[in-house]
């Protein structure tokens, strides 16, 4: 596809560059060459969070601009990429795609502002396939600045030649780059992108026997000494793949740390895992240093998502007889909201706003119109406590969901589960952290009230056993309850976080919290010999410990977060592309169509339960406003209001 580079320099303040990056005085061939990253944008390009129909300050590339910006002023030389994870990711970008799809000759939003941003190269994310291969090459062809990717090729011969990259595999860029003196040198930086090949099990249905996705480490093995042959002095790679403590072999997913192995690289533009390095996350990972933000000695920098920060890499190159050389290196990143203090520190770019006025319009039109309709309210005052319809909707889409993608798979005709925790429980988010939505219109902004975090879905394959331990981790959000102790107990556990309570969905169960937990909130096993599970059964049967399931849930949970047993990236046997949102977006549309009287009723079907504690009474708050829905909850009753939006509860189960 053609591709027209843009040739952004910033040749300005050179001495003043130099102050501000706290650098001594330069030989006469010593240059400095800042490198700027933005990735897994997923089309936040504006502040503006369309599921809860507002305006943020905590994300968005119209304020990443306004940083882009001041680094650009800062130095004489700057380079501008992107890292990809770009054209899908929120309301927008399903409205460019789906809503009123991007026509031949149109230009995509997203490259709208990014073409007056001057970026100088960017990389295709893993995301970027979500749409289909259609409309990602019809999208690139808006892009004024050359993608690159190198290990995704051709198998289908009447699309392209076998066996050949279906993208740009590398790019040269060859720029001039003025030393502290003011006198030019040219330069060649050759960028070469990468992608995880887990793209052809993500995207299968958009990419199978059409494309293959190949090894980055060895595709990068293959191209560097290419790119080193054909005049490139510097070699940045901008591999769209996050970093693992302890690295895969073939065909792994973040390949960052063996990246950095390949000799010829300069610089590594990393991202995909929406994490922040250099950062503390990483300061027990090996050949590490944080203080100069290098892996294996290679500058490197990953700034988190959605925009919330830029990428800084600040190169020292000496010129010797035998080219380019780095010297030395500083990777850092740049926050647009100072988290501490809790304040923006980079105000909107007005360009955006009018560049995109016609886009973000449309989009709002997209999230205010209704999905559905529900028969009932949906709210989560009582979520800790008993099963709950905030949690059953969502575990009635994840189930829905991996049903219909495991049919024809080896899996077809297992027992389907779903994972689902309670993410609106108020504590330390305040008493207006609940779910509240009332019966009637459910639109695409009110999703957000029953799945708050951008995860994906996830399915993976569990023996009974498993299930069982799994509902153990998650019951170590009660208190243990002394039958011989005081009349009034207190029954949720402060140190467990509430977003790690899993109800599972599919079995039926009871707890009793009359145990001691099995399992401490961080994971380890701390009472071998308790079990609080009771009567775990499928279909009013008991499970056997070795009959096999499919469970449903997320990439959080499906790849060790809260330290759930058992629980893992090898236990995973799908990994969709979707959004856990964009699956719950998708069942209420079709359960809207196929419901009686077109209603939703998203009522929970009281799969679990807490066992009684004769004489005891178990209390737990919850905001005062969940006293309007006490009629639906008979075990639950009111013990006091506390004149401040909160109040005091009790169950009896």
């Amino acid at each position: 596809m053609p591709l027209t580079p843009s040739f952004h320099l910033c040749l300005r303040g050179a001495l003043l560059g130099l102050a501000l990056l706290g650098v001594g005085t330069l030989s006469a061939e010593e240059v400095r060459l800042r490198l700027l990253e933005t990735t897994d944008v997923h089309m936040n390009l504006l502040s503006y969070d369309y599921y809860q129909d507002r305006g943020t300050d905590q994300y968005g590339l119209s304020r990443t601009h306004t940083l882009i910006q001041a680094a650009r002023a800062e130095v004489p030389n700057s380079l501008l990429f992107d890292n990809g994870d770009l054209l899908q990711g929120n309301p927008m970008g399903d409205y460019v795609a789906r809503i009123r799809p991007l026509q031949d000759g149109e230009t995509h939003p997203a490259y709208q502002v990014m073409n007056q941003m001057g970026y100088d190269a960017a990389n295709i994310g893993n995301h970027e396939f979500n749409y289909g291969l259609d409309f990602l090459r019809r999208s690139l062809k808006g892009a004024a600045f050359p993608y690159v990717n190198a290990n995704v090729v051709w198998t289908d011969a009447k699309m392209g030649a076998v066996g050949q990259p279906v993208f740009t595999p590398y790019v040269m860029l060859h720029r001039v780059l003025k030393d502290a003196q003011g006198q030019p040198h040219p330069i060649t930086v050759g960028v070469l992108g990468l992608v995880p090949p887990q793209i052809m099990q993500w995207d299968r249905g958009n990419l199978d026997g059409k494309v293959q996705a190949l090894d980055m480490v060895e595709t990068a093995r293959h191209y560097v000494p290419q790119m080193r042959a054909h005049g490139a002095d510097l070699v940045i790679a901008i591999p769209h793949s996050g970093f693992d403590k302890i690295p895969g072999t073939a065909m792994v997913e973040n390949a960052v740390g063996p990246l950095t192995e390949i000799a010829g690289i300069d610089a590594v533009l990393f991202g995909h895992a929406h994490a922040e390095f250099p950062g503390a996350a990483f300061a027990d990972f090996p050949k590490v240093n944080l203080t100069r933000g290098t892996i294996n000695g290679v500058p490197s920098v990953m700034p988190g998502r959605w925009g919330d920060h830029l990428g800084v890499i600040d190169l020292t190159l000496d010129h010797t007889d035998k080219g380019w050389k780095v010297t030395g290196s500083q990777a850092a990143l740049r926050p647009i909201y100072d988290r501490t203090q809790r304040r923006s520190v980079a105000a909107e770019q007005p360009l955006f706003a009018s560049t995109l006025e016609q886009a973000h319009a449309g989009t709002l039109a997209y999230v205010r119109d209704q999905v559905a309709f529900t028969s009932a309210p949906i709210y989560s005052y009582f979520a800790l406590v008993a099963d709950d319809p905030s949690v059953q909707i969502v575990s009635n889409a994840q189930i829905a969901y991996a049903r219909r993608a495991l049919v024809g798979t080896r899996y077809e005709g297992l027992p389907v589960l779903s994972a689902a925790a309670p993410f609106k429980t108020g504590g330390r988010q305040g008493l207006g952290n609940y779910t509240d939505i009332p019966a009637g219109p459910l639109a695409i902004k009110h999703v957000a009230d029953l799945y708050v975090y951008p995860n994906t879905l996830k399915a993976m394959l569990l023996t009974g056993e498993e299930v069982r331990e799994w509902i153990e981790m998650s019951a170590g959000q009660f208190n243990r309850i002394d039958p011989q102790g005081p009349p009034e107990q207190a029954l949720l556990n402060e140190a467990f976080r509430s977003y790690n309570f899993d109800t599972l969905d599919g079995v039926s169960y009871a707890l009793d919290v009359t145990q001691p937990a099995r399992y401490s909130p961080e994971g380890q096993l701390q009472n071998p010999d308790s079990h609080r599970v009771r009567d775990l059964r499928l279909d009013g049967k008991p499970i056997d410990a070795k009959a096999q399931f499919v469970v449903a849930t997320n990439n959080y949970r499906a790849f060790g977060g809260g330290n759930f047993p058992g629980l893992g990236a090898s236990k995973v046997i799908l990994e969709a592309p979707e959004e856990n949102r964009q699956v719950l977006v998708e069942y209420l549309r079709m359960s809207d169509k196929l419901a009686p009287n077109r209603k939703v009723n998203p009522a929970a079907d009281g799969n679990w339960k807490l066992l009684p504690v004769p004489g005891v009474r178990l209390t737990f708050p919850s905001a005062s406003a969940g006293q309007r829905y006490l009629d639906k909850h008979p075990q639950i009753h009111l013990v006091r209001d506390n004149g401040d939006g909160s109040a005091v509860y009790e169950i009896q189960p």
